[in-house]
């Protein structure tokens, strides 16, 4: 029996659980695997329908986008079902709920997926599961959520892990551009317009705005191919609001050629681009956030963390994405919480984030322990610093990726690590090395085990690294530990004491 035969004749009993997202502008199925506070995506398909193309006019639905939705469904019930994955719904928002003929479109989907719950949700809704997928990925989350898709732009509030006010309002970029008759002058006085009727934006202004979307997602792409970012992830990509404003202010006198140009560009989200631009230009003005933040979560993330991980909701996401990924990877389930405060005494005035992130780099510090020994630096570098996770801002990403990188023995010169020397300021960069260090002595002193470390300490005293062993623990010195004691202080520019306790 090959591999592949095997595979089969062993079918999953892992829990999957599917959705499709029916949109104005596009269809999405994703399945996701398992129940975790970080939503896994084991399978994601997006189809460009545009359904709500010619709504505004005709109150119907796009008869093209409705017969090429036939063979969509079709093939995504196919899959879904092949993947066992249970719940599986269908959610359809804006185009479908508005239109004459949806429910007639309902009818006809449902024949294709007659075991198949589908629900046309309401503006309310919608923003309720996009204000969730945004808490999914950030629960202390305090600002705007906007969610923009193809027939609506649904705007909430979110505070204390709760969307406090929602409103939804007709600013999809396909409604938008219908109803400005392709004009961007006149799509700018329509979103000024719908957006001043919204009373309570003003009292949210100097909050965060948080932008979640495909066309919202299209402008961050464009945006880090433009300026070289150097990790090429949407989710939590931040700018601050000059940043923002001057990107809307490029993206709304480029033209399509020019950004066509721009590698890994989003081709099929070219004719929107100028409308979300439009859009968040005059939220912008109206909401005068502190600060932009894109968020892949949204709707659907909304619906699996309500439908399947209500259980597990109340997690912190690094928290838990760290926890799991040492259960799956590392050689001890004691040792990161021994090496937490095992290195507590050389950042003794760090700060809240500081902390945090320490934390996470002891948590996560042995996930290279199974690869090649000759890879494990770079390995872990990059698991990390690119790896799926809801809660990891990109300032997280790249400190645990060089802590952990320095405590695989990558020199910090080296190449690889340059999106972390960007990334990260001054201060969390030399934190970072230090921790990294630190980390490294602490494996060599006790080999990944925490009965070795509990006779050790570290401590600054008189204005020196000191190392404190128990006349037992001697054994385990070495001049490999002395060198790597060494090299610490070298970091830390103090000198270094190796003592009996």
């Amino acid at each position: 029996m090959n591999a592949a035969e095997n595979a089969a004749s062993h079918p999953t009993d892992h829990q999957r659980a599917a959705i499709v997202d029916l949109g104005s502008n596009s269809v999405r199925l994703v399945v996701f695997e398992g129940i975790t506070r970080n939503p896994v995506p084991i399978f994601n398909e997006k189809a460009t329908l545009r359904l709500g193309r010619g709504l505004e006019a005709t109150g119907k639905l796009n008869e093209e986008g409705v017969a090429l939705a036939m063979d969509v469904m079709s093939r995504f019930h196919a899959i879904a079902r092949s993947m066992n994955a249970d719940p599986f719904e269908v959610i359809a928002t804006a185009a479908v709920r508005d239109a004459t003929n949806g429910p007639d479109f309902v009818r006809a989907v449902q024949e294709r997926m007659p075991d198949v719950p589908i629900r046309v949700i309401s503006g309310e809704e919608e923003a309720d599961y996009s204000a969730t997928g945004v808490l999914c990925g950030m629960p202390m989350a305090d600002g705007l959520v906007a969610d923009i898709g193809g027939g609506s732009l649904e705007l909430i509030r979110i505070a204390e892990g709760r969307h406090q006010d929602a409103c939804t309002t007709p600013l999809g970029v396909i409604r938008l551009s219908d109803r400005a008759d392709a004009s961007i002058g006149r799509a700018r006085d329509l979103a000024r317009q719908d957006l001043t009727a919204v009373a309570w934006l003003e009292g949210i202004r100097g909050k965060p705005l948080y932008l979640v979307g495909g066309a919202f997602r299209a402008l961050a792409r464009l945006q880090i191919a433009r300026t070289q970012y150097p990790l090429n992830i949407v989710h939590l990509f931040t700018m601050t609001a000059p940043q923002a404003r001057e990107m809307v202010a490029w993206l709304l006198k480029s033209g399509k050629k020019t950004l066509e140009k721009l590698p890994g560009v989003p081709k099929k989200r070219l004719d929107d681009v100028p409308f979300a631009a439009t859009v968040l230009e005059q939220l912008m003005l109206v909401a005068q956030p502190s600060e932009v933040v894109f968020s892949v979560d949204g709707l659907r993330e909304g619906w699996y963390m309500r439908k399947v991980a209500s259980s597990v909701a109340d997690l912190e996401p690094c928290e838990a994405l760290a926890a799991e990924m040492a259960g799956r990877l590392s050689r001890s389930a004691q040792l990161p919480a021994d090496l937490i405060a095992w290195t507590a005494p050389l950042f003794s005035c760090e700060s809240d984030r500081l902390r945090r992130l320490r934390s996470l780099s002891c948590a996560m510090s042995d996930i290279g322990s199974y690869d090649h020994p000759e890879y494990r630096g770079a390995q872990t570098y990059l698991r990390v610093l690119r790896m799926h996770g809801v809660g990891f801002d990109h300032t997280a990403r790249a400190f645990v990726a060089m802590t952990l990188a320095i405590r695989y023995e990558t020199d910090t010169s080296d190449a690889l690590l340059e999106p972390s020397r960007f990334l990260l300021d001054r201060v969390l960069l030399a934190a970072a090395v230090q921790l990294g260090l630190a980390l490294r002595l602490a494996y060599t002193l006790c080999g990944g085990t925490s009965a070795l470390l509990h006779g050790t300490s570290l401590a600054l005293e008189d204005g020196a690294l000191l190392l404190s062993l128990t006349p037992e623990d001697r054994r385990i010195v070495g001049g490999s530990v002395r060198r790597r004691l060494e090299r610490l202080g070298q970091a830390m520019g103090v000198p270094t004491i190796m003592r009996e306790s």
